[in-house]
């Protein structure tokens, strides 16, 4: 996986979820979410966020399990579109990147939180969850 998330403000909410075990996760991927308290990794615009992978995950270990971060701050790699500060972001695609949330992306279930700084295919501060 490329572009995992950087903390740069530690996170005080955490989600535990169940994962497939067939699946290896790096700490800092962006996860979505699905029923019943599931989650995979990100793979497309508009995913439902469940969280930033906060413990690593290896293929086939035998967990199922795995625990996501759901606030604080960090560093996102943005798509390549331009975000003003103070801006909402959403889940931007595969590869663990945010976009600037769209009207109709607020009904998707896809909000990762407020853009701290701008920029243009950088990588931004990003204020996750409750943090906005």
């Amino acid at each position: 996986m490329t572009n995992e998330a950087f903390c740069l403000e530690t996170p005080t909410e955490f989600r535990r979820y169940t994962i497939a075990d067939a699946t290896a996760v790096p700490i800092g991927s962006i996860m979505k979410l699905s029923t019943p308290n599931t989650c995979a990794l990100s793979t497309a615009d508009n995913d439902v966020f469940a969280g930033i992978a906060w413990e690593e995950k290896s293929l086939s270990d035998g967990i199922t399990e795995i625990t996501c971060a759901v606030n604080g701050i960090w560093d996102l790699k943005l798509t390549a579109v331009t975000i003003v500060a103070g801006k909402l972001v959403n889940i931007g695609g595969a590869d663990n990147v945010v976009s600037e949330v769209l009207a109709g992306d607020l009904l998707t279930g896809s909000l990762v939180g407020k853009a701290l700084e701008g920029g243009n295919g950088d990588v931004i501060r990003v204020a996750v969850g409750r943090s906005i």
